[in-house]
Order: structure tokens, then C-alpha cells, then sequence
């Protein structure tokens, strides 16, 4: 092989390896942008799952508050406060 057919082998590699690069710089890019705009999306997620969340423990603390439980007890299951007689006292 002449120097001159070595020398075009050499470039022809370095051309090829320059290439190579180039394509794995640009797909690595567009990974990382795709990613990107997944991680915030998810972050909106978050966002919103708090919310739901916030008004959940809200909307759970109005309906076990002590007023409105007293109020189901008298009027769908008909319950009374008891007679300071009709209370026993069980000691163990």
C-alpha cells in the first residue's frame, strides 16, 4: 500500500469517525431535550396531584368534623346523648 492510498485510508476513518459523532452529538441532544420536556410535565403533575391532594384532606376534614358526624347521628341512625344515669362506668 503507497503512502498516498494510507494517507485517503486515514482520512476516509477520521471523515467517517467525524460523521459518526456528529449524529451521536445530535441524537444525545435530542434525548436530552425529550427528556427534558417529559420532566416537566411531570412536574405539572406533582403541581397538580397537591392540589387534588390539598382539597382532598380539606374536603376529608369537613366531612369528619365533630359537628357534622353529630348531626348524621341524630338524624339517620336516630341517636340521642345518653342520661348521666343511663352511663356505666366499666373498670377493669
Amino acid at each position: 500500500m503507497s503512502e498516498r492510498q494510507r494517507i485517503l485510508v486515514i482520512l476516509t476513518l477520521l471523515f467517517v469517525l467525524v460523521l459518526a459523532s456528529a449524529i451521536m452529538l445530535v441524537y444525545s441532544k435530542h434525548q436530552s431535550r425529550k427528556l427534558f420536556v417529559e420532566l416537566q410535565q411531570l412536574k405539572y403533575q406533582v403541581d397538580d396531584l397537591n392540589t387534588e391532594w390539598g382539597q382532598l384532606q380539606l374536603e376529608q376534614s369537613a366531612w369528619s368534623g365533630h359537628g357534622r358526624i353529630e348531626r348524621v347521628a341524630r338524624t339517620r341512625l336516630s341517636m340521642v346523648t345518653p342520661e348521666p344515669g343511663e352511663v356505666v362506668f366499666i373498670e377493669p
